[in-house]
């Protein structure tokens, strides 16, 4: 089978971000794929697209807001991602901990950075726009949360991200989870199973 190859982007506010990483480190035990991470500002996007994240653009319609939980815990179910829970600080900013994955990626630990904070957010329900607690959470990791964490005050640090969020949305992204399998654009969680079946067929 080819080496196929997966971008996929992400913010830590995002609940199917981290759950469409967690499947593709499932596929990735399965297939010959390899996963580049890009780092974004979700907020940006939207603001660049025009869009509204879910909980706003759908918050006044509550049957459709309960199938959107539905559809969640589907995908938890159907994936076994039984340590999945609901941050009780959403939303949270990320502006802090998406700059500090950019200095992650400047200083050659994005990898060993990424699922600590994702875990955090997404399985331990911590307040990741807190600088003490994302500290906390990097040094428990290994890392040098306080290096980190000082980093994002840096301008070119606050640049990169600007920039990488705006080569996102020159790439088509309005919104997030999206991932391009070679150089074809999805969205959402949803769409996982299509990059499921492309690579059943290489």
């Amino acid at each position: 089978m080819l080496v196929a190859h997966l971008d996929l982007y992400y913010d830590f506010g995002s609940p199917n971000a981290y759950l469409a990483r967690e499947a593709f480190k499932q596929l990735k035990q399965r297939f010959d794929l390899t996963v580049k991470e890009h780092p974004v500002l979700i907020g940006g996007i939207f603001k660049a697209t025009n869009n509204q994240p879910p909980w706003l653009a759908h918050g006044n319609c509550a049957p459709k807001m309960d199938y959107m939980r539905l559809e969640i815990m589907r995908f938890v179910q159907d994936h076994g991602l039984t340590k999945f829970k609901m941050n009780s600080h959403f939303p949270v900013n990320t502006l802090l901990a998406m700059r500090a994955a950019i200095a992650a990626l400047e200083s050659g630990v994005h990898e060993a950075f990424i699922s600590p904070v994702f875990k955090a957010m997404w399985e331990d329900s911590l307040d990741i726009s807190d600088s003490a607690v994302l500290t906390n959470i990097l040094n428990e990791a290994g890392l040098d949360g306080a290096g980190l964490v000082a980093a994002t005050t840096r301008t070119e640090i606050k640049e990169k991200l600007v920039a990488a969020t705006q080569a996102a949305v020159d790439r088509g992204i309005f919104g997030l989870p999206a991932f391009f399998l070679e150089d074809e654009m999805y969205f959402g969680k949803d769409r996982v199973w299509m990059i499921e079946k492309k690579l059943s067929a290489l």
